[in-house]
């Protein structure tokens, strides 16, 4: 059997019109972008168009468009970039206590240093409560972090909401809006974000790059020392072929979101729904009416994690237990701990399918009838 490509989530394949814009600027545009003469000017073009699209792209200016080498970095540069600058004013952050790894572990560092973390609770569909930012809001408050989509069961944030919430307090508002690039259309004002990270590997792009939005006005201490490249906020020769697959990957998102979205929701629609046929015990986790087309997590009762993914794979089925960067782990999702406490089974039988371009119709309905075979045979 051919293998089925399922974790879109992770990571997803790039897009042949992707490498097609790349291989040539990895080929003949080797300038330096900081660089006066013709190489370096034709280097520095491709920087220029590509900050401009993407800047666009989430209703921002060129000028607020740092490029990172992906979502963990723009995390780091938000988090701790912020902290450093505004710890005069305050030491105290409020994040969510189902954040992805890389705001986590970030979190965690800044209370090395003698930050003061509040990470609010969720719902057991992974919803956060605006009341509760509401509620643990202090004057020295000086950030907010929360991911715009949850990576792991797909639940969408009140994003806009704690926005509006947070106009009348000093404090910056960070999304980590990796798994909502792309899929969800994003306006950095009319969310009210100061800050926005976002990653091109997850929408078909490269992976090794991506972008933190920066409002204008807002106080960030840069991370790396060196040159003066992205405004003195990002030291280091940038990666031109990276960053013209980013825009590429960008400007297809804008053609096919719609497009996209509605083959993603058909897929987990049919999956979900030749489960049925078959008969297969399962529950889905995260909020069904706030959550993206591409993610469904499925609680399979009476099945071990470990057992369903090798199952899977060895029938030719990647799928996934939670984050990719833990995908290795044995232990329990640390959101479905949070959402369901960490006795319940359901933080040790779930596996999250995510939906992509790598698949059609055909796939979907292969792959689901080779896992409630896999489930019946377990169980």
């Amino acid at each position: 059997m051919e293998p089925i490509y399922l974790d879109h989530a992770a990571t997803t394949p790039v897009h042949p019109k992707v490498v097609k814009e790349m291989v040539p600027v990895l080929e003949n545009t080797y300038g330096n972008p900081s660089s006066v003469h013709h190489y370096g000017r034709q280097a520095r073009k491709i920087m220029d168009q590509s900050r401009y699209t993407v800047a666009r792209s989430i209703g921002a200016t060129e000028k607020e468009i740092v490029f990172t080498s992906g979502g963990t970095e723009a995390d780091n540069m938000a988090l701790i970039g912020v902290a450093r600058k505004r710890e005069n004013e305050g030491k105290h952050i409020i994040t969510t206590s189902i954040e992805h790894h890389a705001t986590l572990r970030t979190a965690e560092y800044l209370e090395n240093e003698g930050f003061e973390v509040t990470y609010l609770p969720v719902d057991e569909t992974g919803m956060v409560a605006v009341s509760d930012v509401q509620k643990h809001l202090r004057e020295d408050t000086i950030l907010v972090s929360m991911m715009y989509v949850n990576n792991e069961v797909g639940t969408v944030q009140p994003i806009k909401e704690i926005g509006e919430l947070l106009q009348e307090h000093p404090a910056y508002f960070h999304t980590d809006a990796v798994q909502a690039f792309g899929t969800l259309p994003i306006d950095v004002k009319e969310l009210g974000v100061d800050l926005l990270s976002a990653s091109a590997h997850k929408i078909y792009g490269p992976k090794g790059i991506g972008f933190l939005y920066i409002r204008e006005g807002v106080k960030l201490q840069s991370l790396q020392h060196g040159g003066e490249q992205e405004r003195k906020r990002r030291a280091g020769t940038e990666n031109t072929a990276a960053v013209k697959g980013l825009q590429k990957a960008v400007e297809l998102v804008e053609q096919e979101r719609t497009d996209r979205n509605q083959r993603y929701l058909a897929f987990k629609k049919r999956f979900l729904q030749i489960l049925e046929e078959e008969q297969v015990e399962f529950s889905i986790n995260g909020n069904k009416d706030h959550c993206v087309s591409s993610i469904v997590n499925i609680s399979f009762p009476g099945t071990n994690v470990e057992i369903l993914l090798t199952n899977f794979d060895l029938s030719g089925i990647a799928a996934s237990s939670g984050s990719a960067c833990t995908a290795g782990s044995v232990e329990p999702s640390h959101v479905l701990s949070e959402m369901f406490g960490s006795e319940d089974e359901r933080t040790t039988n779930s596996i999250r399918f995510s939906f992509g371009n790598a698949n059609d119709e055909q796939q979907i309905e292969t792959s689901a009838k080779k896992v409630s075979e896999i489930i019946h045979r377990l169980t």
